[in-house]
């Protein structure tokens, strides 16, 4: 489908890709993955003819359709669902003519080829993709012009989904969605029939989808076999595999050099030196992997006031017509860790702008410890920024009173390095924008923070380390984010909003993830919560446990991916040796059987290994 042939890409001058090979065959999935800057979405704007090769060549298949998602949001009065009706261009042509009454013998050939790509049951289709991303049937049929940027964009990538092209491209697919329509995408991109190319820093989606990994690093692409998981593995290994046999090597250079040092001028050993001096010569000189950046995120360590440091009792709350949410009766202490689940419009950035102080109680009682400091990361905060002023500035204008030594510290605990510190806003990356955002919530100290998508545009590295910083942080975090595997990593409850309410949800993400998809009264988009007013013992109380319980549950999780994977493998040996023709083939059926034996032996044994994680999940929580 797709061959790369010794691509050098520069951009201003600087090398982003040198001799770069890849070949990626149709009907693959295939992530790429890299630290961001190091030219992922340059490389799709090659595929796409829309940067030109330095050096090199791009072969695509003559008649290939080449999709991807819209940079400029669709707008105006046309609907969701005429819009991504309109991306299927054959049948929109198709159905333009048929309008204008062409001859008979030609209405016969446009109805012919209209039942043949299936044009009848294409609203239903485009209908189906609209409500996975979050627009019910009145939505659908809104003008677009009544939507805000982040709809739009759901709109553009539904388009490019109802296409079908034979090679689709996606950059980011879930930066505009919330959790719910994340995992619908997940579970369609799954099923996808066709070529797929995926750039994305969400660990699950890259578990899930690829079957490929492609790796860029230092201006070349690596492929490896496999999910995400798999990648990083191996890649560790042969990291380790480089280290162990670069200090060998050392370690034989310097006996090699001791010893000519301690013979070269005696006559009895001259052939030895010498010997050992052509050894040297021909000894290798691995280099050392390229070292991994130390990624951290510092959040401060504030003084916490007595709990609790909020309670609703009976409060509703909206914009000045009928509430949006009501009977909200709640308790935030001091250790919570909370994560807000429920479909875009259902209320959860109304419930975050209460809990900041953006928004009050239109009826009920909300109270906040005396002297609570909040930190509210809003999504589309980085937008606020002002582009042509530099990170110090920025934080300079927060805390005028401040040394610059000072705020170029706090901008470091960040990943803002001196350079990029005095770079204007409007030339930073998305995730240097977003490490901008979080320093300036960072640095008043807040005891409550409120995280809105915090993970957008942050790689996957970046992402851990907030992980890290969230886990360490002594306050209380109110957590919004489609990022299945950083709520997995730090929540401890599940708040559902939908309704009108907001209910403890008592399942996990799992059970969360089945019943949406399952679809249930709602279309698919609702979930089952407790009766409860939400005033219930936390699961984990407090920040050295759920220091203890993050690597837990990682380790929980690859131990299912592990089993997952034996399961297939041993799958495959059974349906081999339930085959006849294996019998009549020359087929080491002994080795089949020990194979299948091992298979079960290491399955046992990581489930057992999974049971005793679990009890030191259960004895930690």
């Amino acid at each position: 489908m797709l061959t790369l042939s010794n691509i050098t890409l520069r951009i201003a001058g600087r090398p982003l890709i040198e001799g770069a090979d890849l070949q990626i065959a149709d009907g693959q999935k295939v992530g790429f993955v890299g630290r961001n800057g190091t030219g992922k979405s340059s490389l799709f704007k090659l595929i796409l003819g829309e940067l030109q090769a330095d050096q090199g060549e791009v072969q695509l298949p003559t008649n290939a359709r080449i999709g991807s998602v819209a940079q400029d949001a669709p707008g105006g009065k046309t609907t969701p669902l005429e819009a991504v009706l309109a991306a299927d261009r054959e049948r929109q042509a198709l159905m333009d003519e048929r309008e204008r009454h062409p001859s008979a013998e030609r209405i016969a050939d446009i109805e012919m080829r209209l039942y043949e790509i299936g044009a009848e049951a294409a609203p239903a289709k485009a209908s189906r993709i609209l409500k996975g991303l979050g627009f019910d049937e009145a939505m659908q049929n809104r003008p677009l012009s009544s939507f805000s940027g982040g709809w739009r964009m759901r709109v553009a990538l539904a388009s490019t989904l109802f296409a079908e092209p034979d090679l689709m491209l996606l950059d980011e697919p879930t930066n505009h969605l919330d959790l719910e329509a994340a995992l619908w995408l997940e579970r369609y991109l799954e099923r996808y029939p066709r070529t797929l190319i995926l750039i994305s820093h969400d660990r699950d989606l890259l578990n899930s989808i690829p079957d490929r990994i492609v790796h860029l690093e230092g201006g070349k692409l690596k492929l490896y076999g496999g999910n995400y998981d798999t990648f990083e593995r191996v890649r560790r290994e042969q990291r380790e595999l480089l280290d162990k046999q670069r200090k060998g090597e050392d370690v034989r250079r310097k006996h090699l050099q001791a010893f000519v040092d301690r013979f070269r001028y005696k006559a009895s050993k001259a052939k030895q030196a010498q010997s050992r001096l052509k050894m040297l010569e021909k000894l290798g000189n691995t280099a050392p992997p390229p070292p991994e950046p130390d990624v951290v995120f510092r959040l401060p360590k504030p003084v916490m006031p007595a709990p609790p440091l909020v309670t609703l009792d009976d409060v509703a709350v909206g914009y000045g017509g009928p509430p949006v949410l009501r009977g909200i009766d709640l308790r935030l202490d001091p250790d919570d860790r909370i994560a807000l689940l429920g479909a875009n419009g259902n209320g959860k950035s109304t419930l975050a702008k209460l809990l900041s102080g953006q928004l009050e109680p239109e009826t009920g009682e909300l109270n906040r410890s005396a002297g609570l400091k909040i930190g509210f990361f809003a999504q589309h905060q980085a937008e606020e920024l002002v582009m042509d002023e530099t990170p110090i500035q920025h934080l300079q204008r927060a805390l005028p009173n401040e040394r610059q030594e000072r705020l170029r510290a706090m901008l470091g605990g960040f990943g803002l390095t001196q350079a990029r510190a005095e770079t204007n806003a409007g030339h930073l990356s998305g995730g240097e924008k977003t490490r901008l955002c979080l320093a300036l919530v960072a640095i008043q100290k807040p005891q409550l923070l409120i995280l809105d998508e915090p993970s957008n545009h942050l790689d996957i590295d970046s992402r851990e380390a907030l992980i890290e910083a969230i886990n360490e942080f002594p306050g209380a975090v109110i957590l919004i984010s489609h990022d299945r595997h950083l709520v997995e990593m730090t929540a401890d409850r599940l708040w559902l909003v939908k309704d009108g309410r907001v209910r403890t949800y008592d399942e996990d993400l799992d059970t969360y993830r089945r019943e949406l998809l399952a679809g249930d009264d709602d279309g698919g988009r609702g979930a089952r919560a407790s009766k409860g007013n939400g005033k219930v013992v936390k699961a984990i109380g407090s920040g050295e446990r759920r220091q203890k319980l993050a690597p837990l549950r990682k380790t929980a999780k690859a131990i299912e991916d592990e089993v997952k994977r034996l399961n297939q493998v041993k799958r495959g040996i059974e349906r081999k040796l339930a085959d006849p023709s294996t019998y009549s083939a020359a087929t080491d059926i002994a080795g089949l059987e020990r194979e299948r034996q091992r298979l079960e032996a290491a399955i046992a044994e990581a489930e057992e290994r999974w049971l005793e994680v679990e009890g030191k999940i259960e004895a930690v929580g």
